[in-house]
C-alpha cells in the first residue's frame, strides 16, 4: 500500500500557493467604496455560545424598513473579505448582507471544527447577531458560500429553520464519499484540508488525529464517523422538515467533491431545489463572479435569492430545475428531473484482448470465455491529471486531461476501444462500469476511464473514478460495479470510445502492493447514458 508521501507535500504546497493568491487579490480590494444606496462595509465582532469571537463584515441597503439577508461563511482558508463583490452588489439590490470568518480561521477564534456542530451552532449565533443589530427581516433570511461556506449552509439549513433559501457552490453533502468513495482513498480533500489549515487556520486535535489516521489508514470507522457528522445527507429529515430552497451548484470534474454524491443528495430532497453542472474543477464555475464579473453560477444564486427571498417573480421556480453546461462548450441544457438527463443507455460490451496488440474490442454484446492477465503494481499514462489544474483548465479552455492510446502500457492496464462512431454521441447523465477479474490479492484498487479518442489516438478524458476491495479471496473471481462521475460530453462522429482501466493514478491512494495483479475476464461492460 502506497502512502505517496512526495504527491502528498506536491498538493500541500500547490494547495498553499493558489490559497495566498487568491486571498491576496480578494484582499486588494478591501478599500472599495460602497455602492449608492448602501451602508459602508462595516467590521464587527460576533460573541459565539462558547465566548469565540467571529470576525464579520456588514453592507446593507439603506432603503427604508426590513431587508431580505444573506449570510456568506467564507470558504475554507479565506476570511470574510471573500464575497466582499457580491455583497456589495446584492446591497445595492436592498438586501443586507453579512460575510464572516468561520472559527479557527485567519482572525477569528478558536478551532477549526470542519463544519461541525460549533461551526452549526455559529450560524445560529450570527443570526442572531444580524436580527438583532441590522434591518434584517427574520423571515427572509438565506445562506450561501462557496465550497466551506456551502457545506456548512447545507447543514446549517436542517438545523436553523429561519434559514429559508441556500445557495451551496461547489460544496458537498457526503463528506465520506469525498474521502473514501468506493473505498479508495482521495487525496485532494485531506491534502486541501491540511495543507491551508496549516498555514491560515489553527487545527482542533480532534482534526489533527481524524487526518493523521486518514493518512496512516487506521481507525477508518473514526474517521467516517466524523465526516458523517459533518454532512449534509445526515440532516436530510430536518432540512426537508425546514423547507428551505436550494440551490447546488458544482464542476463535473471536482476533485474535492465529487458531483454523484450532490445527485444522489438532489434525489432525496423534498424542498424547492435546483441542481446545476458546469466545466472544471472545484470552485472554478463561480471563480469569476468573486471577482464581480459576469457569473453564470452568480447569476442563477442571485436569481434564486431574489425569488425565495425578494419574492421576485423572474420565473426560476418554473423553471426545469436540473441545468447542464457541457463540457466543450455549448449552450446550457435544461431538464426536468435527473432521470430525464438522459433518454436511453447503450451498453458497451468488453471483448477478448488481441494478443498481436493488446487491445481488447469495446462495443456489442459483452463476450464470455476469455481472460487478460494484467499488472496493478504501476500506473501508465492514463491518468485524472494534476490536481486541481487540469479540470480548472477545462473549464476555461475546453481541454480535458488527454493520454495517447497507443502508448498505454498493455501490460499494466485493460484496454478496450470501440469502432469509428458513425454519428455524434451525446453523452448525458452518470456512466456505470461493470467488471469480473480474478485479484492476485485480497485487497487492491483499480480505476477506471472512459476516453474520447480522436483519429490520431489521442483520447480525451471524459470521466473517471478508482474502486477498491477489501478482504476477498485472492485467486477468486470478484465482480466491481463502479458509478463513474457525471458528465455532459458529446462525442463528435468519427472518433472513438475507450476504457482503460489500470491500478495507480496519482490522484488517490491505492491498495495495490508490490507485483500485484489481476486477471480481467467476461462477462464485462460500460454503460454510456445518453440523448
Amino acid at each position: 500500500m502506497r502512502t505517496q508521501s512526495p504527491l502528498r507535500a506536491a498538493v500541500v504546497a500547490l494547495t498553499l500557493l493558489v490559497t495566498t493568491g487568491i486571498t491576496t487579490a480578494i484582499t486588494t480590494g478591501v478599500a472599495a467604496p460602497a455602492y449608492a444606496g448602501t451602508t459602508s462595509m462595516t467590521f464587527v465582532d460576533i460573541t459565539a455560545s462558547d465566548g469565540v469571537v467571529l470576525k464579520a463584515n456588514v453592507i446593507e441597503s439603506t432603503s427604508p424598513g426590513r431587508h431580505p439577508a444573506v449570510v456568506f461563511p467564507s470558504s475554507w482558508g479565506l476570511n470574510d473579505l471573500e464575497y466582499l463583490a457580491q455583497a456589495q452588489a446584492m446591497a445595492s439590490a436592498g438586501y443586507t448582507v453579512l460575510s464572516y470568518t468561520p472559527r479557527g480561521w485567519w482572525s477569528s477564534g478558536g478551532q477549526i471544527d470542519t463544519a461541525g456542530p460549533k461551526d452549526i451552532r455559529d450560524v445560529s449565533t450570527v443570526i442572531d447577531w444580524l436580527l438583532a443589530h441590522t434591518s434584517a427581516d427574520p423571515a427572509h433570511i438565506g445562506m450561501g458560500g462557496v465550497s466551506y461556506g456551502a457545506g456548512i449552509s447545507l447543514i446549517a439549513s436542517g438545523n436553523d429553520a429561519r434559514i429559508r433559501a441556500v445557495a451551496a457552490l461547489s460544496g458537498w453533502s457526503d463528506l465520506a464519499a469525498s474521502l473514501y468513495g468506493d473505498q479508495t482513498r482521495r487525496q485532494q480533500a485531506p491534502a486541501l484540508l491540511q495543507g491551508t489549515a496549516m498555514l491560515l487556520g489553527r487545527t482542533s486535535p480532534e482534526f489533527d488525529t481524524v487526518i493523521s489516521d486518514f493518512w496512516n489508514y487506521r481507525n477508518v470507522p473514526g474517521v467516517l464517523a466524523f465526516a458523517g457528522v459533518r454532512s449534509a445527507k445526515t440532516y436530510l429529515a430536518g432540512i426537508n422538515a425546514n423547507q428551505p430552497a436550494i440551490l447546488m451548484a458544482n464542476a463535473f470534474g471536482d476533485s474535492v467533491f465529487p458531483p454523484n454524491q450532490l445527485v444522489d443528495f438532489y434525489g432525496s430532497l423534498s424542498t424547492p431545489k435546483r441542481l446545476e453542472f458546469s466545466p472544471g474543477d472545484h470552485a472554478i464555475p463561480e471563480l469569476t463572479g468573486i471577482a464581480g464579473l459576469d457569473n453564470a453560477v452568480w447569476t442563477s444564486a442571485r436569481r434564486w435569492f431574489d425569488h425565495y427571498l425578494a419574492g421576485a417573480a423572474n420565473g426560476i421556480d418554473t423553471e426545469a430545475p436540473i441545468v447542464l453546461r457541457p463540457n466543450g462548450g455549448g449552450a446550457a441544457e435544461a431538464y426536468a428531473s435527473w432521470a430525464a438527463v438522459s433518454t436511453s443507455t447503450t451498453r458497451y460490451g468488453l471483448g477478448e484482448v488481441h494478443w498481436w496488440d493488446g487491445t481488447g474490442d469495446l462495443g456489442g454484446t459483452p463476450s464470455t470465455g476469455w481472460s487478460r492477465f494484467t499488472w496493478t503494481d504501476l500506473g501508465t499514462s492514463a491518468d485524472g491529471g494534476v490536481v486541481l489544474i487540469s479540470n480548472g483548465l477545462t473549464a476555461l479552455t475546453g481541454q480535458p486531461p488527454t493520454a495517447w492510446l497507443p502508448g498505454v502500457d498493455r501490460g499494466h492496464a485493460g484496454v478496450w476501444i470501440s469502432s469509428s462512431l458513425g454519428s455524434t454521441l451525446k453523452i448525458r447523465g452518470i456512466p456505470t462500469v461493470h467488471l469480473r477479474i480474478t485479484p492476485s490479492a485480497s485487497n487492491g484498487t483499480l480505476i477506471a476511464y472512459v476516453y474520447d479518442v480522436d483519429g490520431l489516438g489521442t483520447g480525451s478524458l471524459l470521466t473517471h473514478a478508482p474502486i477498491s476491495w477489501h478482504g476477498a479471496s485472492a485467486g477468486s473471481p470478484l465482480t466491481l460495479d463502479l458509478r463513474l462521475p457525471a458528465t455532459a460530453w458529446n462525442v463528435p462522429a468519427g472518433h472513438k470510445l475507450a476504457l482503460v482501466v489500470d491500478g495507480h493514478d496519482p490522484l488517490y491512494l491505492d491498495d495495490n502492493g508490490a507485483l500485484a495483479n489481476v486477471s480481467f475476464s467476461g462477462s464485462a461492460w460500460l454503460d454510456l447514458p445518453r440523448r
